[in-house]
């Protein structure tokens, strides 16, 4: 029998070693990559939280009833203030204002629900009006405005994560939607979860101006869509 030549503890020593510093440095982006996943929804509740504990209120600008100490919305606002925050709209042709959860986006008209690559192209811009659906006016109709809650902001563009917070919304909330110069303001009338892709909320009958806000939920996943469904009650 042929035994075997005896290893050197010096080079077991140093192939350890060198195996404990590569795991350390998968660990650390492995740790960085999921970070870099959940930052931007850690840090939208974070700051939703905040504004509650603060009492601080997100306010339509432009209103008679807007208070003399509001400031002007910003990140350093978001984070230190307790003063009202006021959403002066991103534009008057097509944009979305969602006070209780501070949304103030664009909004990219007549995009296709099938089309994955203008879906993407759009969010990199705002979020996305349904190609299929109609646009804000008195008449019945269902005007149909989705977007991701997602995780990865840096794959699906700028406005991927804007409807992180919508879950948050409950009957009876206002939502704004601004079209060629018109303030068309909604009321929550329902908030439902729908299995998988369903397309019922974006294809049912209508007999009133609605206004339809479509999420994947939870963020970042596909397993549901979340369905916020508003009723037309004024326009300004």
């Amino acid at each position: 029998m042929i035994k075997s030549l005896p290893k050197d503890p010096a080079k077991i020593a140093k192939k350890a070693k060198l195996f404990g510093f590569l795991s350390k440095i998968l660990t650390l982006v492995g740790l960085g990559l999921i970070f870099l996943s959940i930052g931007p929804f850690i840090q939208q509740e974070a700051l939703y939280y905040l504004s509650k504990l603060k009492n601080q209120e997100f306010i339509l600008s432009g209103g008679s009833d807007l208070p003399e100490n509001s400031v002007s919305d910003s990140p350093f606002a978001r984070l230190i203030s307790t003063r009202p925050i006021e959403l002066a709209p991103v534009n008057k042709d097509f944009a979305l204002v969602i006070e209780k959860i501070g949304v103030n986006v664009p909004v990219v008209k007549d995009v296709s629900v099938t089309d994955t690559d203008a879906y993407m192209r759009a969010l990199e811009t705002g979020v996305a009006h349904a190609m299929i659906s109609g646009y804000p006016s008195s008449q019945p109709g269902n005007v149909y405005i989705f977007a991701h809650a997602s995780l990865n902001f840096w794959r699906l563009g700028k406005y991927a994560t804007v409807f992180n917070l919508l879950r948050h919304l409950k009957e009876g909330d206002t939502i704004h939607v601004f079209y060629q110069e018109q303030d068309f303001v909604y009321k929550v009338i329902g908030v439902e979860r729908h299995k998988g892709f369903d397309v019922y909320p974006l294809t049912r009958p209508v007999l009133e101006p609605l206004l339809t806000l479509q999420t994947c939920d939870p963020p970042g996943t596909t397993l549901n869509r979340l369905v916020v469904t508003s009723k037309l009650v004024e326009i300004r």
